[in-house]
């Protein structure tokens, strides 16, 4: 099918063939506005710097986070083979995956007016699939529901300085410019961590502190119980280690989604990491670089301080958002089983059967609570944070968007160098005043 430009440009889009995305996709950075100001490829860009259209930055919001529609959960589990599995945290679907459906990250973004965040995780579909039949209309209701649950931070684009030790030094000419939008999507690892310390102790398994040598808390009740087997081991190392993956390939899905999407649309733009996670999140507060305003922690078990949440936007289940783990641990069974929680028998999801699914799922008995509840407490107090080996707020990458200067390429490089959707991003997506 030979793809089209319409005046709609969200209908244009979806036409636009996944595989010419993935096959086309570049990190091209030099965008309209842009300088080198020296060596081979020196250019003076002969346009001024244009921001994203409110529609272009909400499209990329979408691909990035946008709700979807019920995901399924995991349908079984050998802990309890007569009821539907536990293990899942939401049963929201968003347009990348998340371990057990933990569905914990949210994305920031800053442009020329701003700073924000748009959050989706507990965002309640109507359909099995929002798309429905596709097109502009199925586009456009997952863009609308991202920029109902979009939050403006502030007036002013982030405020990370064009230099060491903010940015690598191949950055500091391009990365936040005028014009350009800037995504950072963040995980939340102490949530991700107790979905799969649940997951792993329904199942029997005993946590051991390989480091130390010991089991990881006071386990020998819940071994006498029956709730866990000692010849059935985990060492904590591990379940951190996965952990902390699974926030990395989540936020990673995000940024290669909107990175997709931009080829789609005829953007410039990279996904790129050399940005100082500190800055960003607002470690350098107290020498006037506000960043994203997080709250950090600092103790003796790490020569950084830990970013623990924002506050009253997105915050952790760990001190100093609760007393203890104990307390961040009932807030987190309350999200599954409480009323509006994932098993609530008298919320939506995608079968036939929602209520009788859901309502064949037992909540946790007070024994696991507290099993849970001693596990998490023994990493935090041995740690002083929670998750103990990395950081409780996970933000690993970065993607960039910008209107692509083609005359750059045009100039430096052979033909082919960018896609037929960047020649059309002008007619596509912009009045004819737009256009440069």
């Amino acid at each position: 099918m030979e793809y089209r430009a319409k005046s709609d440009p969200l209908e244009g889009l979806t036409e636009f063939p996944l595989l010419e995305a993935m096959y086309g996709r570049r990190s091209r950075r030099f965008g309209v506005g842009m300088t080198i100001p020296s060596g081979p490829t020196a250019f003076h860009s002969s346009s001024e710097a244009v921001p994203l259209t409110p529609l272009e930055r909400a499209t990329l919001i979408a691909a990035g986070t946008g709700m979807t529609g019920w995901s399924f959960g995991v349908p079984f589990g050998p802990d309890h083979p007569n009821s539907y599995a536990h293990y899942s945290q939401r049963f929201t679907g968003r347009t990348t995956p998340t371990a057990a459906g933990s569905g914990t990250p949210v994305l920031f973004f800053t442009d020329d007016d701003g700073t924000y965040v748009t959050n989706t995780r507990d965002s309640q579909p109507e359909a099995v699939q929002e798309f429905g039949e596709g097109g502009a209309e199925g586009a456009r209701r997952i863009v609308d529901v991202c920029e109902k649950h979009t939050t403006k931070l502030s007036d002013k684009r982030l405020d990370l300085p064009a230099k060491s030790p903010h940015m690598l030094p191949p950055n500091l000419w391009m990365a936040n410019a005028p014009g350009s939008t800037l995504f950072m999507p963040v995980g939340d690892a102490s949530e991700q961590v107790l979905v799969l310390l649940a997951m792993l102790l329904a199942n029997g398994n005993f946590i051991v502190d390989d480091e130390a040598g010991c089991p990881a808390g006071n386990l020998a009740q819940f071994v006498r119980s029956g709730l866990l087997d000692e010849n059935n081991p985990t060492p904590l190392s591990v379940l951190q280690q996965i952990a902390y993956e699974g926030n990395c390939a989540e936020l990673s899905f995000m940024g290669h989604n909107i990175m997709l999407t931009m080829q789609a649309m005829g953007l410039g733009g990279l996904f790129l990491a050399g940005l100082n996670r500190w800055s960003v999140l607002g470690a350098f507060a107290a020498q006037g670089i506000e960043g994203l305003g997080f709250r950090f922690v600092r103790n003796e078990h790490g020569p950084l301080p830990n970013p623990v949440g924002l506050d009253g936007v997105y915050e952790t289940l760990c001190p100093p958002y609760y007393p203890d783990m104990r307390a961040a641990v009932e807030e987190f069974v309350q999200r599954k089983f409480g009323p509006g929680g994932a098993y609530d028998p008298t919320t939506q999801g995608p079968w036939n059967d929602t209520a009788g699914i859901k309502g064949s799922v037992e909540p946790y008995s007070d024994e696991f609570v507290a099993c849970l509840s001693e596990v998490a407490q023994y990493i935090y107090d041995k740690y002083g944070r929670f998750p103990g080996t990395f950081t409780t707020v996970v933000l690993t990458g970065y993607v960039q968007a910008v209107h692509l200067d083609t005359e750059f390429y045009d100039t430096h490089y052979r033909p082919g160098a960018y896609l037929r959707s960047h020649k059309e991003h002008w007619d596509r997506w912009h009045a004819p005043s737009d256009s440069i």
